[in-house]
């Protein structure tokens, strides 16, 4: 397959002044289109471009097939961009904040290269793992979550409901109470008293921390923290691997230049410990370094296999299959980690559970208990 010997690959619109940039995000925010859908989208034009069949014939067919509103609106746009004489890469470059650069730049190579159907095929594969990636997480989480909201809520209501009840019981008495029973009474009357301005300081709290993520700095400390975290560790490394190989694999395989290549794949990186060490390597194989160095050098973020592969793949001229060989070992990694997450978070889950149940029970009963020997004394 002959190659271009040199592919642009651009960013954004960089003519666009920064008040258009603007309003064009405001109003892509007003329009998500979902991972199935660009899925859908990237298959049939790749099943179109390979029977032959027009790009703007296949916009409109697809345009036809689609059902969200917000996909609609976009194919009618690129079929107008289309139809005068744009690329379709150029024309998606509007969309970007919704498809993302990855989407786009792999488009621009397949047509620039002659390769649209193939890259098209790839970039559905890439999107559709992506997708049976993030459901597998989110439902490994939905146990240990449910778990943890039921335990919280028997807890709120034992200490809002029933212990107030009790309480006036132990005021009559003259008993010691014990650490743990003190504790439970200030929590008691600080959730009856001021429950709503808890809840309140409770929701600005979570609100200030979400907006202190918008936060370049903030996050990209919060993103390196979750390498030091040892549940959160492996499938972080694991993730961000299968990313970055099959995203760089995919890449070098329709043609871009490396450097190119790297600087795309840090574009779509959303771990902004991952995305400055992927602009530290794209300087790096720019001044002629081999990613296998740059890897090895960096063993906090990529595990010595990758480096070594990475080694193997230089040394035999065929790095983009070797990276996506890569990226196939830590999907399985991903796959079958995810299915042993719930596994892995039901004995902290219970151990919590246990704790939390626990403290109230011994705060509750260790007084009775005292009362009830105080008055057998008595006796």
């Amino acid at each position: 397959m002959n190659k271009p010997k040199e592919i642009k690959i651009e960013k954004g619109d960089k003519k666009a002044s920064l008040g258009d940039k603007i309003k064009r995000y405001l109003k892509n925010l007003t329009m998500q289109v979902s991972i199935q859908d660009q899925v859908i989208l990237a298959r049939h034009l790749a099943i179109m471009a390979k029977a032959g069949i027009p790009l703007l014939d296949s916009l409109k067919m697809v345009q036809k097939q689609a059902r969200s509103k917000a996909l609609v609106k976009i194919l009618t746009d690129l079929i107008d961009e289309v139809s005068n004489g744009q690329y379709l890469s150029t024309a998606l470059e509007k969309y970007e904040s919704i498809f993302g650069s990855l989407f786009i730049n792999v488009i621009r190579v397949g047509e620039v290269s002659g390769i649209l159907a193939e890259n098209l095929n790839y970039l559905a594969d890439e999107l559709k793992k992506k997708q049976s990636l993030r459901k597998k997480v989110i439902g490994a989480m939905i146990y240990p979550f449910v778990i943890l909201v039921a335990t919280f809520g028997v807890t709120a209501l034992l200490v809002l409901f029933i212990f107030p009840k009790i309480l006036p019981v132990f005021a009559t008495l003259r008993v010691e109470l014990p650490i743990t029973t003190r504790i439970l009474i200030y929590i008691s009357n600080l959730l009856t008293n001021h429950g709503f301005t808890v809840v309140l300081i409770a929701f600005i709290a979570l609100a200030l921390f979400w907006i202190s993520l918008k936060f370049e700095k903030v996050r990209y400390v919060f993103h390196r923290s979750l390498l030091y975290v040892p549940i959160f560790r492996k499938i972080v490394v694991a993730i961000n691997m299968a990313n970055f190989s099959r995203t760089l694999g995919l890449l070098l395989r329709s043609g871009v230049k490396i450097v190119e290549a790297i600087i795309i794949c840090a574009a779509t990186t959303p771990n902004l410990a991952y995305r400055k060490a992927l602009n530290e390597l794209a300087e790096s194989a720019r001044r002629g370094v081999s990613i296998s160095k740059f890897l090895s050098d960096h063993k906090a973020l990529y595990p010595a296999m990758v480096s070594q592969m990475a080694e193997v793949g230089e040394g035999t001229g065929n790095l983009s299959e070797t990276l996506l060989y890569v990226a196939e070992f830590y999907e399985s990694e991903v796959d079958e980690f995810t299915k042993n997450l719930s596994n892995i978070l039901e004995p902290i889950v219970m151990v919590l559970m246990g704790s939390v149940v626990g403290f109230v029970a011994i705060s509750i009963i260790t007084p009775i208990y005292a009362i009830t020997e105080s008055v057998g004394n008595i006796r």
